[in-house]
């Protein structure tokens, strides 16, 4: 047992019964105390070279747990393959108003609605600078709520952090700043993915940029999305929280905010398969949304992720779940008769499909 989870254990009975926004405080306020352990030892199985990056296993920590990038090194320690900080805007902003962040336990679920609450561009910078181990970190940028020219924020973020991170995430999928998800949109993403390459191309080091979409998309939007990212970004990760409320049974269900954990894993692994079939398998994806133990991983893989992502798992599970799910995975790959998991990736991504347009068919007689 590590002590990051001898520490979770003890810690439990606070974290699960206070305000959960003081609970993630007091999560990372405790992280910064945990030894910083060299680069994790890459799987043979797990390990992968993509975008130029060398990642030791697919797993990687999601953006909304380490804003401001004060845990980078201590969460890598955990046995994260890759971990992504932020989001981070050009200006510090606190966010919404409070209470803003809720557990629900009966479906292992969050709802957020933070807000972008961060520190600001120049803090972020100033924590990647200061880092003290290897390994692979991305930023995920954002837009000042307030800010009179969003696409010219992206431009920022893409500038501000080129040189100091492995990577490039632009979130444009949060439905916690009012009119974000419009970026989304063919017309307005065409402009800001214009707006980035042009950016990327005054600029000395091209940091490899992924897109972050929200799971709420109809087939038509997806489509749009497929045909707008080709060419124009490296990856895009599929997803972020959902608006939908279906299925939930915690009191706290129709808190508004986004919606992250079990409930979402469906979802978004459906949207992850279309998207995989509608790239022709072309495109990485990187698989986010629901992901909970290895068997729940590895049906990322098999719908079309070369990368995983998750967060909200460890809210009830803690940092122990990491190894067991990179070990699952290595596993598996052995198991099903794989040299290694990339040959996996989108095996069941029709299969999936037709499950799911099956069960809607279903619904509507």
């Amino acid at each position: 047992m590590s002590l990051a989870d001898i520490g979770f254990r003890l810690m439990r009975p606070f974290l699960e019964t206070g305000d959960a926004e003081r609970a993630h405080a007091l999560t990372l306020a405790a992280l910064k105390y945990l030894p910083v352990r060299p680069a994790t030892q890459a799987e043979e199985r797990l390990e992968t070279v993509q975008f130029g990056l060398q990642f030791p296993n697919p797993l990687g920590l999601a953006a909304g747990f380490d804003k401001n990038g004060d845990v980078i090194d201590q969460t890598l320690s955990l046995g994260f393959g890759f971990v992504e900080v932020g989001t981070t805007t050009p200006l510090p902003q606190v966010g919404n108003a409070k209470p803003r962040l809720f557990r629900l336990r009966e479906d292992e679920a969050v709802i957020n609605r933070m807000g972008f609450n961060n520190s600001g561009h120049q803090a972020m910078h100033l924590a990647l600078m200061n880092r003290s181990r290897g390994g692979i970190v991305g930023v995920n940028i954002g837009a000042n709520k307030d800010s009179p020219d969003r696409l010219a924020d992206f431009a920022i973020g893409v500038t501000q952090f080129a040189a100091v991170a492995d990577y490039l995430t632009i979130n444009i999928s949060s439905p916690n700043t009012p009119g974000l998800r419009n970026l989304q949109s063919r017309k307005e993403l065409e402009q800001l993915l214009g707006i980035i390459l042009a950016t990327q191309a005054k600029i000395s080091r091209q940091a490899p940029v992924f897109l972050k979409i929200a799971p709420d998309l109809s087939l038509e939007e997806l489509a749009d999305i497929a045909a707008v990212a080709a060419g124009k970004v490296s990856a895009i990760i599929v997803s972020n929280t959902t608006t939908s409320r279906l299925g939930l049974r915690s009191p706290l269900a129709m808190e508004s905010g986004g919606l992250s954990g079990r409930p979402l894993f469906d979802l978004s692994t459906v949207q992850l398969a279309r998207l995989h079939v509608m790239t022709n398998g072309a495109m990485p994806l990187i698989g986010v949304g629901g992901i909970c133990d290895a068997n729940s991983a590895w049906m990322k893989i098999c719908a079309g992720a070369s990368l995983l992502q998750l967060y909200t798992a460890l809210v009830f599970s803690g940092p122990a779940l990491i190894p067991k799910i990179v070990a699952g995975l290595a596993k598996r790959v052995s198991d099903n008769g794989y040299r290694h998991y990339r040959d996996a990736v989108g095996v069941d991504a029709h299969a999936i499909i037709e499950q799911a347009d099956a069960h809607q068919r279903g619904k509507g007689t």
